[in-house]
């Protein structure tokens, strides 16, 4: 940063200030553990000296404490890519299968935000389109947490539903799937949009949602008509600020795509073969004839199907970062 020169490329110097920044609160994390580690050695020490079995509770309790700070640390580690200690936002869409896809995705919608609120993260629900008879087309939430893309990029890919059909007289077991997509939410993206490639459409917000969704007619739609891109903002009562947040998660979206293509020309280049995450199917949820999650990628088995519904993520999380990347 101080090479003459540096702050002439507005590009370059706000990417490596963000490095920065991101290395400095790392280094502050760890030099905050390593000071609470000393602290509980020394207590450790001093019961010991004097032989102070009363202590022994409150250092077991700390050491499990720092255990499980390290444990953070350590997986922190994993998630070096440019956008993982940043915000991102989650998108929902069910796929085929009728009414129990898209009932799967308004379970799946329920399991991500009880994640979200048991790790205490910041998120808003932008969208939620609701379903015909039952559950929800889609959905798109924005998490603004640190390290919020990091975690949830483990969950993109096809998310399999194996169960009696609640909507099946006949009680016949069905399979139903849903999509889940994830991308870093990139400060000022270096996109340009041409208003004449947007459609722009207003609508009246409610159905699925709850109280997190404004029923009124402020929500905004967007069109993106070269990509076929589709975003949508309901979250809040002002048609402008709905207006402003959708063309933030389409710039969002279009970055993603632009990013995402010259991956794969590399890759072309190098003579790799990638696949393809959108399409692919990462976890199966089985609620019938026995019950099982199972992530297609580690071989994780958990038995407490309603656990993991509950928003009990972390084993599912922690194991696709762990595991050595190709």
């Amino acid at each position: 940063m101080t090479e003459p020169g540096f702050w002439e490329s507005r590009e370059r110097a706000k990417s490596v200030s963000q490095q920065l920044d991101s290395k400095k609160a790392r280094l502050q994390k760890y030099e905050a553990f390593e000071s609470e580690l000393e602290d509980a050695e020394v207590l450790l020490e001093l019961s010991q000296e004097e032989n102070n079995t009363s202590s022994l509770a409150e250092i077991e309790a700390l050491a499990a404490q720092l255990t499980q700070k390290l444990n953070q640390l350590e997986l922190e580690t994993f998630l070096s890519d440019p956008y993982d200690a940043g915000p991102c936002y989650l998108s929902l869409n069910a796929g085929a299968g009728g009414t129990d896809a898209q009932d799967w995705a308004q379970m799946l919608l329920r399991m991500y935000v009880s994640w979200l609120e048991h790790r205490g993260y910041r998120y808003g629900i932008l969208e939620v389109s609701p379903g015909e008879e039952a559950g929800i087309k889609g959905a798109t939430i924005e998490v603004q947490s640190p390290y919020a893309y990091g975690y949830l990029k483990a969950e993109q890919g096809v998310h399999r539903l194996v169960r009696i059909s609640p909507f099946d007289s006949n009680q016949r077991r069905h399979t139903s799937f849903a999509a889940v997509t994830v991308i870093p939410i990139v400060e000022d993206p270096d996109i340009e949009i041409n208003p004449e490639d947007l459609r722009i459409d207003t609508y009246r917000a409610g159905g699925a949602g709850g109280q997190h969704v404004n029923k009124t007619d402020s929500a905004v739609r967007i069109t993106h008509l070269p990509s076929g891109i589709v975003v949508a903002c309901q979250r809040e009562r002002s048609q402008h600020q709905n207006k402003d947040i959708a063309m933030k998660l389409l710039k969002a979206k279009l970055y993603e795509l632009k990013r995402r293509e010259r991956e794969q020309q590399i890759a072309q280049i190098r003579g790799e073969q990638k696949s393809i995450e959108w399409g692919s199917q990462i976890r199966s949820y089985v609620f019938q004839p026995y019950q099982l999650v199972k992530d297609h990628r580690t071989n994780i088995e958990i038995g407490n199907v309603q656990g993991v519904m509950d928003g009990d993520l972390d084993e599912l999380i922690e194991a696709y970062l762990r595991q050595p990347k190709n």
